[in-house]
């Protein structure tokens, strides 16, 4: 019976452990760079910027444009106005009036001379006015036929462009865009580097947190083991008749503290347990075990290794360099503003088309024109909007400039500070690991003497205390040496 018990709990155990994920530290930055989304959501924008990039290189070549349209006009085009239209319609009448009036003038003066006679004369005239009324229809017709020759008949329009334009000089415009261009994807890389450098950050002190708890309930496990052992002593003696009540009252007020101090650890552990699974992109219920979690020391060397100067730590830090091209921007806007009032010329090209044409008169059929030239465009007078523009430009950069500049003392001062942590942090844990060493003495000589009646039972919960404190005073000195040295890390750029 004791065989199958001793099998059945070996078999829980060992389905306990293999359901828990165990995961060491690159693991979990591993998962965490993988699902972070503000470190997915920046590469996008590096996607953006690349292709901004692209789309800003094409300023320096040639642009074909095509543009085709249709309108209708109430009204057409007219080459000759009313007058010239009514005379070219009346062409004949007016004509053989003037030949008639010119005719009966001639024949006048010949019957009056005596060289044709009334009846002569009489019969002219009515032969001339019979011929003057087939000029005059004929006449009319031809100018009627130039009239119509002449109409334009553009009521209906069909228009189509094709053009061709090449920048020949913009004032600087296109070399600034490009820069500008450059410069969001280099800062866009960088903020890729810093959402990177954050969430390592991040996952490391959520690492660390859950070891330094896993540590503090381990170590409350082994208090409340020696209350309890303690107490159970403690009573045993009060049966005896060698002990009092309120040396038991007071050894159970231990143990239940030393409960309540499990339970606010494991509370503080799930929530930490929690807070790491997010950041790895795991479920945040799901059961993990950390690789060092269940280690006795951290191992951790009393001597610093940071040998890095401070020009070289900046030089590191992205945000630096971020500010930096943004400085630069501001800079190359202000070489745009100027651009913008500054000589432009493009050489253009083109093709129209369009329907009617007139290039044969005003035909009803698509005719088209080849043609090229040069565009020049200046600005003359602007009344100093362009200085006023340059100038907030300007003070844009200056702005800038001094918030790097600030930026960089703060940062040069954290450096000096972390560095002082991990200093600090160091002789804390050397001095913490020698308390471990008297706390565990004393505990014992506490013991030793309440044993052998020489010391009081005060003396000797007074020495747990010490040794338990001795004891979280450790475990924080070690994490703390860790994350000190993740903030020098991050600090320094690295």
């Amino acid at each position: 019976m004791r065989r199958i018990t001793f099998i059945i709990s070996f078999w829980v155990a060992a389905t306990c452990c293999f359901s828990q994920r165990i995961l060491s530290l690159e693991e979990c930055r591993e998962m965490a760079l993988n699902n972070n989304k503000q470190i997915s959501a920046a590469k996008v924008s590096q996607e953006a910027a690349y292709n901004g990039r692209k789309a800003a290189r094409t300023k320096y070549l040639p642009r074909v444009d095509a543009v085709a349209g249709y309108q209708y006009f109430t009204r057409e085009v007219s080459i000759l106005n009313k007058n010239q239209k009514n005379a070219l319609s009346n062409m004949g009448t007016n004509i053989s009036s003037a030949l008639g009036e010119r005719a009966s003038g001639i024949i006048s003066g010949l019957v009056e001379q005596g060289a044709m006679s009334a009846q002569e004369a009489q019969q002219l005239s009515g032969l001339l006015s019979k011929y003057g009324e087939a000029i005059s229809e004929a006449g009319n017709k031809v100018g009627s036929n130039i009239r119509d020759a002449f109409r334009t008949n553009t009521h209906h329009i069909w228009a189509g462009a094709v053009t061709v334009s090449q920048p020949i000089y913009m004032g600087g415009a296109i070399t600034a865009a490009n820069r500008i261009a450059d410069l969001t994807e280099e800062m866009s890389a960088m903020t890729v580097d810093d959402r990177i450098h954050n969430a390592l950050y991040d996952v490391d002190k959520a690492y660390w947190l859950v070891v330094s708890l896993k540590n503090k309930k381990r170590l409350a496990e082994s208090y409340l083991e020696l209350v309890k052992k303690f107490s159970s002593d403690i009573h045993k003696m009060i049966d005896e008749g060698v002990g009092t009540r309120a040396e038991g009252l007071r050894t159970d007020v231990r143990v239940n503290e030393a409960e309540m101090a499990i339970l606010k650890v494991d509370d503080g552990l799930l929530l930490a347990k929690m807070l790491l699974c997010q950041l790895c992109g795991m479920p945040m219920d799901e059961e993990i075990l950390l690789a060092d979690e269940d280690k006795e020391g951290l191992d951790i060397p009393l001597t610093s290794q940071e040998t890095m100067s401070i020009e070289n730590a900046l030089d590191n830090r992205t945000e630096l360099h971020i500010l930096s091209n943004a400085i630069d921007i501001t800079k190359e806007n202000s070489r745009l503003i100027k651009a913008m009032y500054r000589p432009q010329v493009l050489l253009t090209g083109s093709y129209l088309l369009s329907n009617p044409n007139g290039f044969n008169g005003f035909e009803r059929k698509f005719g088209g024109v080849f043609n090229i030239g040069v565009s020049v465009h200046m600005p003359i007078w602007n009344w100093g909007e362009g200085k006023y523009k340059v100038r907030a430009a300007q003070a844009a950069t200056n702005i800038a400039e001094m918030e790097m500049s600030e930026v960089r003392e703060k940062m040069e001062l954290q450096i000096r500070q972390n560095r002082f942590r991990v200093t600090e942090a160091r002789r804390r844990l050397e001095i913490a690991r020698n308390n471990i060493r008297s706390a565990e003495e004393n505990l014992r000589c506490a013991d030793v003497g309440y044993r052998e009646g020489v010391m009081t039972m005060t003396e000797v919960l007074a020495a747990q205390t010490a040794w338990q404190q001795a004891k979280s005073d450790m475990i924080d000195a070690e994490i703390d040496v860790r994350l000190s040295q993740i903030d020098l890390n991050k600090s320094v750029g690295r």
